[in-house]
């Protein structure tokens, strides 16, 4: 029991080898290395604000509060009020049990492909794109694309807002019906619909009606297609969503 608690004691020290394990296994669950350092941090305080959890995780203080936020709009972390604001990490147990339904409900929309293509005997029903920057790319081309409608569904807003600012505000701008479904307390862009709701796991697109993006976990990787079958099942889904109709909450 001894040498288990100096294992996780050592988690605190930036320099150990436990703490760059760590650090490295997050990152492969889609936090970037200073949202990784900063929920270590969190979890070795029990609390914190930006400027201490900046110091105690040796990211620059000049990043800390948008990488809590981050954390925050994924579930890793509470913010609890207050100035300077304080936030709390989510229990560790917690955020494991959220990444296993995550991953099982990824399989689980997967599995339910592997079923239509094999029903319908479709080629090139979908395609698939592998990198962070480049599914981020295609969901901004999606926006771009897009004239009537444009659905996101992310517990990942807080990046995804920072990374199509632009693209947001021009479909805006071009009458598009751009909505939101994230977390509770999460800031939009100006015109956009918030749809607020908890447990979300994967991010999901719908422009249009026509065009349909599907990513796993940290946006590492995507599926995308035009086909109508698929898009109608992930149009089901997302009706089940929106059926309580959406909060305007402006950024």
């Amino acid at each position: 029991m001894a040498a288990i608690e100096e294992t996780a004691v050592a988690l605190a020290n930036q320099s150990s080898d436990e703490f760059r394990q760590a650090t490295d296994v997050l990152g492969k669950v889609g936090l970037t290395r200073y949202e990784a350092r900063a929920y270590i941090a969190l979890v070795a305080r029990g609390v914190g604000d930006a400027t201490s959890v900046a110091t105690a995780a040796g990211i620059p203080r000049t990043s800390a509060y948008k990488v809590l936020e981050s954390l925050a709009g994924k579930g890793y972390a509470q913010p609890t009020g207050g100035k300077p604001i304080l936030f709390r990490p989510t229990p560790p147990l917690d955020v494991a049990d959220s990444l296993k339904g995550a991953i099982q409900e990824v399989f689980e929309k997967l599995a339910l492909l592997h079923r239509v293509v094999a029903e319908h005997g479709e080629p090139q029903l979908v395609y698939l794109l592998s990198e962070q920057e480049k599914v981020v790319a295609k969901i901004g081309d999606l926006l771009d694309q897009a004239s009537r409608t444009f659905i996101l569904t992310t517990p990942q807003v807080a990046e995804l807002r920072d990374e199509l600012g632009k693209k947001i505000q021009h479909a805006v701008k071009r009458g598009v019906q751009v909505t939101f479904i994230t977390a509770p307390l999460q800031r939009v862009p100006e015109g956009v619909e918030y749809v607020p709701r908890e447990n979300l796991r994967a991010t999901e697109v719908l422009a249009d009606g026509e065009h349909a993006l599907l990513a796993a976990p940290g946006l590492d990787a995507c599926g995308f297609t035009d086909n109508p079958i698929l898009i109608a099942h992930l149009q089901q889904f997302l009706e089940v969503i929106l059926e309580k109709g959406p909060d305007v909450v402006p950024s």
